[in-house]
């Protein structure tokens, strides 16, 4: 499959929004809809930068020149986020498949850089935009556009890499043509999981990836010893990093692994480390039905809401639009069917902020009279559908990943987590029955995260964890377990959204400036509002 762009969008508002839907997001409502586990045992190796093996990989240079044309045709019609792309570098860095086979197959990850612009530079500020699956070598134009003519990028070089299986690495993770992502197979198939559709799916990956054994090796732990492969092959002694959402469980396990080799750690929109896999998608469900019920709130004050005057109602409405769907799907302009998975898909994309609360009113008020594009527009910037029908891999990359990180249910187990789940998100309840069958179950390799992580490091620097309280996927009650774990200094930012690095807001930009040219962290307790 090709990896093209996601829709552009103008203006600033557009370009935060853009980024939030297209990168981090495609992880929301596939967690919901049962990517779960148990807990697994945290493996009893460790990171190791020096071991015997890796000297070939920690002393490479990266070769940097011309960039992939994408990296600017992803990028939204915004000038000066068009000239960071256009002066990007683009590289690739080689690690092995394997890291207990290092002499052995190796697979190439793809690394964009926008050069530092003063003459007194630090070092690199290493990016992950979340997910997993989202492509960090897009991401990093967008970033130092929206940093430009601060502290951060006159002193650092910005640089993101799309991890494995993700993006511009080869090889990417593909297991869907563009014609099966526009019926939302892969998502349905997360509700309707069968022993054959399970096995079925790592054939199709396998094929669609190139091999089963690099399906097995896609995981996170996997992905930080890749970054700190790429921090040695920048010539930075400590990783300077800013991860969202996914991004803090990266920058979290990278930090457990090799706590002597960090600088400094940015990491917004926490995921939980000490829940389970089910307990986080609990957590996450409840979140979005918080950020739902914000926004019926919101609905009630506008002329001619589509869920009514009375908010403690919404849910129900909301349903009555939405169940419908399920077995009589509207069409939309261009001719796809758009059934429940979608409009819902459509809502989750515009929760993750507040400034796109009215585009869910248009788009549920277009629902309500039979017309589903508004909403369908929403899906595909939440998943990256260019205009032209193709799709980037950020869904089939999650998938892969998640089935790496998070642990396995038994049938009985995955239909108590279905019901939990749905008890959780009223909203978004398709009102059939749970899945028993596990889609992870037969992925050619065990789960190697382990639940707890990021427990316990010793020697770890300071770190600066930043938490909406209005976050919908990610909510407050992580960020905080999170700053408690790693012993970190908490931002919290009062405001409806997930992820507020790049808010430019002058308040969180301040503060994560400070954090990581001066190593200055806020005073405790420090809030900052959007």
């Amino acid at each position: 499959m090709m990896k093209l762009s996601p829709m552009r969008s103008r203006g600033k508002d557009g370009v935060r929004q853009r980024w939030r839907s297209a990168g981090i997001a495609a992880a929301a409502t596939a967690s919901v809809l049962v990517f779960a586990g148990c807990t697994t045992a945290a493996p009893d190796d460790q990171g190791d930068s020096t071991a015997t093996g890796l000297e070939q990989y920690m002393e490479q240079k990266l070769a940097f020149g011309p960039c992939d044309p994408m990296i600017v045709g992803a990028q939204p019609v915004v000038p000066e986020i068009i000239d960071a792309a256009e002066s990007a570098e683009c590289a690739m860095l080689t690690v092995p498949i394997d890291y207990e086979d290092a002499g052995g197959k190796t697979i190439e990850l793809a690394v964009t850089r926008i050069a530092a612009t003063g003459d007194d530079r630090i070092g690199s500020v290493v990016l992950n935009p979340g997910g997993p699956g989202a492509a960090a070598t897009t991401f990093a134009p967008l970033v130092a556009a929206l940093w430009t003519g601060g502290a951060v990028t006159e002193r650092f070089d910005i640089v993101g890499f799309d991890p494995r299986g993700v993006g511009l690495s080869l090889p990417a993770v593909g297991c869907y043509t563009d014609e099966v992502r526009d019926a939302d197979v892969p998502l349905s198939a997360l509700g309707e999981w069968t022993e054959q559709s399970a096995r079925e799916i790592v054939d199709k990956c396998a094929d669609g990836t190139g091999s089963e054994e690099v399906l097995a090796h896609l995981g996170t732990r996997d992905t930080a010893r890749d970054l700190d492969i790429l921090r040695s092959a920048l010539d930075d002694d400590k990783l300077t990093f800013a991860g969202v959402s996914y991004g803090t469980r990266l920058g979290a396990v990278y930090a457990e692994m090799f706590p002597q080799n960090v600088r400094a750690l940015v990491l917004d929109g926490a995921v939980d480390p000490l829940k389970s896999s089910g307990e986080r998608r609990i957590q996450l469900s409840e979140g979005l039905q918080a950020s739902f019920q914000r926004f019926a709130d919101y609905c009630a004050t506008q002329v001619a809401c589509p869920l009514g005057n009375d908010p403690t109602h919404a849910t129900t409405e909301v349903q009555g639009l939405l169940q419908p769907l399920v077995d009589d799907p509207l069409t939309a302009a261009d001719g796809r069917e758009v059934g429940f998975l979608a409009a819902g898909e459509g809502i989750v994309a515009g929760l993750y902020a507040e400034a796109s609360w009215p585009t869910i009113l248009a788009g549920l008020s277009e629902l309500k009279e039979g017309r589903p594009d508004a909403l369908l527009a929403l899906r595909d910037g939440y998943h990256g559908r260019s205009g032209s029908g193709e799709y980037t891999n950020s869904y089939e990359a999650l998938f892969a990943i998640n089935c790496l990180d998070e642990g396995r249910f038994t049938a009985e187990e995955m239909a108590q987590l279905g019901e939990d789940l749905n008890d959780a998100v009223p909203f978004l309840d398709p009102g059939t029955a749970p899945a028993t069958q596990d889609g992870c179950e037969y992925w050619p390799a065990e789960p190697t995260l382990g639940e707890p992580y990021a427990t316990d490091i010793d020697g770890l620097p300071e770190v600066l964890v930043v938490s909406a309280t209005g976050d919908p996927v990610t909510p407050h009650e992580g960020g905080i377990s999170l700053a408690d774990t790693l012993g970190a200094r908490l931002l919290t930012v009062d405001g409806n959204q997930h992820g507020t690095v790049i808010s430019r807001d002058a308040c969180v930009d301040g503060v994560v400036a400070d954090y990581l040219v001066d190593l200055q962290l806020p005073d405790e307790g420090a809030r900052c509002a959007l």
